[in-house]
């Protein structure tokens, strides 16, 4: 698959966007808010658009397209394609097309304060309704009103802390924020705690899962509760039962993958305060260990379950869901370039792996990138689908972390030689990274989730 941003078709509808938008509301600016699916999220930067302003876009839109008309590249410069469509001059930092025609089909659709361009399959009897995911848009929502408290919007105004010698209090903030999330998560457990046997935790890669299930942990002990983690990893069938994806290679992500059977019949018990003998999986051979693990939850336990079919109806679907509160996590980050030009979330978890993999796991830079498509793949198949199934979602991203992040990536980055299969997303990352003003790390605390990646972690004593 390839991602919104990344389809020329995709990001030459963006450019109509801001001349249409520019042409029916001349003192209003276009923001490109974040994906949703296959579409993106837009409004006014500030203003609510009503559904019929939102229909006025579309039908401009669809004209602006139909004009098959010639947008002119002008030049790259300071990390941006800057086209002419008429006397407008659009920056963007994704290429474009050069006509309006060359556009994805796609349909306009009011949603809250603006609307969503869809870009899903609407083909003449195969058109999908697309579900708005309410719950991620809240989680989104709540995130920017956090941002417009502390008159954050831009990467500029993260750059203009470091400028100003504030990193110390950059660091603090956005830090002080997820651990007020974490223990707010902890507490809505335990108002709930007389119901609550499990607790299930998924998200995409390189989330932070497990840095948040251990900083979860501690707030829940805090409280009096005891987590118990049990990992689905050790329920994968050996190796020669496990199934392959259309090219014949293991599907590791697969549901059945996993000895449900098993996993289903031993969480039942550990419920009803049963005593159970769980696998160990050994990942070198492939099958599972004659050695097991005895667990047995208590009274004052909660048993924590991670990993990506976590939150899948499927994994437990003949136990009661009010014994359960599932979690969702992602790296939602939500600081544009400029009002017009946001930051994808897929490129800022896309270096997290690849720091994580160059520094901690031996993986190159090119291995990572070789695995990418099929990582996002497995998220779309089994993840994403599912995220609003979660009663909670936390936003693991932090306002600084392409700070943070730049000496690091850039450093895995230049492992990928110029004449790459991969020099294209080399040269697209560095380009986005270059929008950044490298921060100090030595303040980051020990327990972050980004320390996951860029190392010092409390949590991962052994793996540096």
């Amino acid at each position: 698959m390839k991602e919104t941003h990344l389809r020329q078709h995709r990001q030459t509808s963006k450019l109509g966007l801001i001349k249409v938008v520019r042409d029916l509301f001349p003192e209003e600016t276009l923001k490109t808010a974040y994906s949703i699916q296959e579409g993106v999220f837009c409004r006014l930067a500030g203003s609510i658009l009503s559904e019929r302003e939102v229909k006025q876009i579309e039908i401009k839109l669809t004209e602006w397209v139909n004009s098959d008309s010639p947008i002119e590249f002008l030049y790259k410069k300071d990390g941006y394609y800057q086209y002419l469509l008429g006397d407008l001059v659009v920056k963007t930092i994704y290429p474009a097309d050069v006509r309006t025609s060359m556009v994805e089909p796609f349909k306009i659709i009011p949603y809250s304060a603006g609307f969503i361009i869809d870009f899903g399959d609407i083909s003449v009897g195969n058109e999908k309704k697309l579900i708005p995911p309410d719950k991620l848009s809240e989680n989104y929502d709540k995130t920017q009103l956090w941002l417009d408290n502390i008159d954050m919007e831009l990467i500029s105004d993260v750059n203009n802390y470091i400028a100003w010698g504030k990193s110390l209090d950059l660091i603090n903030i956005a830090e002080a924020l997820q651990e007020k999330e974490i223990s707010m998560i902890a507490d809505m457990i335990m108002r709930q705690r007389r119901a609550l046997q499990v607790l299930l935790i998924s998200g995409p890669s390189s989330s932070g899962k497990t840095s948040f299930a251990q900083r979860l942990s501690t707030q829940l002990k805090v409280n009096g509760l005891k987590p118990v983690p049990l990992s689905l990893d050790d329920y994968f069938v050996n190796r020669v039962m496990t199934p392959r994806d259309e090219e014949g290679n293991y599907d590791f992500e697969n549901l059945d993958s996993l000895d449900l059977d098993l996993f289903q019949e031993q969480i039942t018990q550990l419920i009803n305060g049963e005593s159970v003998e769980t696998p160990i999986f050994d990942f070198i051979t492939g099958t599972r260990m004659k050695r097991t693990r005895t667990m047995q939850i208590g009274p004052s336990e909660i048993l924590v379950i991670e990993g990506i079919h976590a939150l899948d109806p499927m994994l437990l679907p003949h136990i009661n869901r009010s014994l359960f509160f599932k979690i969702y996590i992602s790296a939602l980050f939500e600081l544009n370039v400029d009002l017009m030009n946001r930051i994808p979330t897929t490129e800022v978890r896309l270096m997290r792996r690849l720091v994580r993999g160059d520094q901690f796991r031996g993986t190159h830079p090119e291995e990572t990138l070789d695995q990418w498509p099929n990582v996002r793949k497995g998220e779309y198949n089994n993840i994403f689908k599912y995220q609003e199934e979660a009663d909670v979602m936390f936003n693991s991203s932090l306002l600084y972390e392409m700070n943070a992040l730049r000496p690091f990536a850039e450093a895995s980055l230049n492992k990928i030689s110029d004449n790459s299969r991969h020099a294209d997303t080399k040269e697209r990352l560095l380009n986005l990274l270059s929008f950044v003003t490298p921060i100090d790390i030595s303040k980051v605390p020990f327990n972050s989730i980004l320390r996951e990646f860029i190392g010092g972690s409390i949590y991962f004593p052994n793996k540096e």
